[in-house]
């Protein structure tokens, strides 16, 4: 058997040489969540606060505290704007959950999603050089019950230490309602990376997918399949940029979405996933064998297994699959690949 490569670049070869690729893909992920788990408690978790001033002599703590930050803060106190040039606080980005919906895992209590908010803060330091802090926070109510008001409220009383605020792993309806509210009240830029990021991903990724197979935006067939944060962000801005909502319909765990979902009309906090009932699916198909027969998209951000290989058989030619539920996705590459797909491609 193959040894570790430290860049983690021959993981195949760890495997039997006759596992097929969805026992290799399988089998990555059971390895990888041992690996993850080994070294998070090795390390303490990944993330760590180490000063970028220097200390040339026991002096210089009167420079960085008192007396000499005095001066800082007599400059903030007169000009609020000045917090972002003279402290950390325009690096400085509040990755903020109630951990209600971590991955696929769901609720995974308030101090589970730490891995994942350590995780996001992490990439934004590696990859962007700006300082991430995990935050992770009980939206619990006196009723027992998960209270985007509380979320607000926290991240509105914090706003004054960050530059930016990323919302993530809030379940819905609690995630539009947080978003729209802070957007509104807050000075400093508020995202949602479930639904912005990952829309802007699923966008810009079917606009080449579709390059590639020789399609047009406003032509082909779109079946979303779940219809949580991500997906409705995704479809949302695929609509945006051009796709025709005739052509498009889409499915959460109940059913597809029509006018007949009066759950949605009936409850504001779920006003952007009614008015998807209304534009999209115009001609009431409630049946997914039947949406993905002709598709040329299936959009996936539900559950593992939820696309199988003959909805991919059923597809037009060239098809385009994104399959994004993570960490295990709806269907692995090999085998839509082996149903028929063009292009595929997943959310790990």
């Amino acid at each position: 058997m193959a040894e570790f490569d430290l860049e983690l670049k021959n993981l195949r070869d760890l495997f039997p040489a006759d596992f097929t690729d969805d026992q290799v893909n399988k089998g990555k992920t059971i390895l990888l969540k041992e690996l993850a788990y080994d070294l998070h408690k090795f390390y303490g978790g990944k993330m760590i606060t180490v000063p970028k001033a220097g200390v040339y002599g026991f002096n210089w703590f009167n420079i960085w505290y008192t007396p000499g930050v005095s001066k800082i803060s007599t400059t903030i106190r007169d000009n609020n704007d000045a917090s972002f040039e003279l402290t950390n606080r325009g690096n400085t980005v509040a990755v903020v959950s109630d951990s209600t919906r971590v991955l696929g895992d769901g609720d995974c209590t308030p101090p589970g999603g730490m891995g994942v908010m350590e995780g996001k803060a992490f990439l934004m330091k590696y990859l962007g050089g700006c300082d991430g802090v995990a935050l992770c926070m009980n939206s619990y109510n006196e009723k027992k019950e998960h209270d985007p008001q509380r979320i607000i409220d926290f991240v509105k009383m914090a706003e004054p230490s960050f530059g930016a605020v990323n919302l993530e792993d809030i379940s819905q309806p609690n995630c539009y309602v947080v978003l729209d509210k802070l957007r509104e009240i807050c000075d400093i830029p508020v995202w949602h990376d479930d639904a912005q990021g990952t829309g802007c991903v699923v966008l810009a990724g079917l606009l080449n997918a579709l390059k590639v197979a020789g399609k047009k935006l406003n032509e082909v067939r779109i079946v979303f399949q779940g219809a949580g944060a991500a997906n409705s962000t995704s479809a949302r801005l695929v609509l945006a940029a051009g796709a025709d909502p005739g052509k498009v319909i889409m499915f959460d765990v109940d059913g597809a979405l029509t006018t007949k979902r009066t759950e949605f009309r009936d409850n504001k906090s779920f006003a952007k996933i009614w008015d998807l009932c209304q534009k999209t699916n115009p001609g009431g198909i409630t049946d997914f064998d039947q949406a993905v027969t002709g598709a040329d998209v299936i959009i996936g951000a539900s559950a593992p297994g939820t696309i199988k290989p003959e909805h991919v058989k059923k597809m037009a030619p060239k098809s385009v699959i994104f399959a994004c539920a993570n960490p295990v996705p709806e269907i692995y590459p090999s085998t839509a690949k082996e149903a028929g797909a063009y292009i595929v491609a997943t959310g790990r």
